[in-house]
């Protein structure tokens, strides 16, 4: 399993995506990227053993359950004349675009329709998720975003409701980012569904051999991990600018 890099480029998916969204200011930033963190984790309830699965024990064990039922389920229903004959449970539903649209959507429409204590529950939610993979350093992180958040503005907890279509796009990008990292190991990930591709509905897309990596192994721990997490303090609110400014201060006095 590769959670804590799942979280990680989510983290840094969000962080990239949040001033195009309206998540312009720092607390804001935070909050968005540890959602959509969060759900770079959520593919992965179809498989039992994942983090997700484990993370609220016998609910989220139960709807891992469902979720492997009903991908089963799907993928009899509509692999294509070339699909191998196979469970259909793991890496299929729910690591589609069609699966993170959905969920989505859905979080969209019922945050907005059950108001703050659903878009409360979703980020609580998306963040015991990223720190079971990412550690404890994410909840102090994130729980001082919404300090300030709170702080910064006396209806902060009102102001949560306008943040449903926010968590809508946090979740989808979350799920898809999962998916194109899962894409990116040697058993691909079948994410174009239902478009059919050389026979198969659900065809594992994958880079060429040589771009391929193995979870858990060298080029996940030495190379896109690290990357990755210089990237998600780089992509922090004025924190480029700030080492930029920093590094050509350095440069000057060097020249001088």
């Amino acid at each position: 399993m590769m959670g804590r890099t799942h979280a990680l480029t989510g983290w840094c998916a969000g962080l990239g995506l949040a001033p195009f969204v309206g998540a312009g200011t720092l607390h804001e930033a935070v909050v968005f990227a540890a959602v959509t963190a969060g759900f770079a984790l959520l593919p992965d309830l179809d498989h039992p053993g994942a983090t997700a699965s484990k993370l609220l024990g016998p609910v989220t064990r139960g709807l891992s359950w469902l979720l492997r039922r009903g991908s089963s389920a799907l993928y009899a229903l509509t692999k294509g004349p070339r699909d191998e004959n196979h469970t259909g449970t793991h890496r299929h539903m729910t690591h589609t675009v069609a699966f993170a649209a959905a969920l989505g959507g859905l979080t969209a429409l019922g945050t907005e329709t059950a108001g703050p204590y659903a878009v409360a529950a979703v980020v609580i939610f998306a963040l015991l998720l990223a720190e079971n993979a990412l550690g404890d350093w994410l909840l102090p992180v994130a729980g001082s975003a919404v300090v300030l958040w709170a702080l910064s503005s006396p209806s902060a907890f009102d102001d949560l409701a306008q943040l449903s279509g926010w968590l809508g796009i946090a979740v989808a990008v979350g799920c898809v980012v999962h998916c194109l990292g899962d894409a990116l190991t040697e058993s691909g990930c079948p994410f174009l569904w239902p478009l059919p591709i050389a026979g198969e509905t659900w065809y594992e897309i994958r880079p060429p051999a040589v771009l391929r990596f193995r979870t858990g192994k060298r080029a996940e721990n030495m190379l896109l991990f690290p990357v990755f997490s210089v990237l998600a303090v780089l992509l922090l609110p004025g924190v480029f600018d700030l080492v930029a400014e920093h590094v050509d201060a350095v440069a000057t006095a060097m020249r001088d």
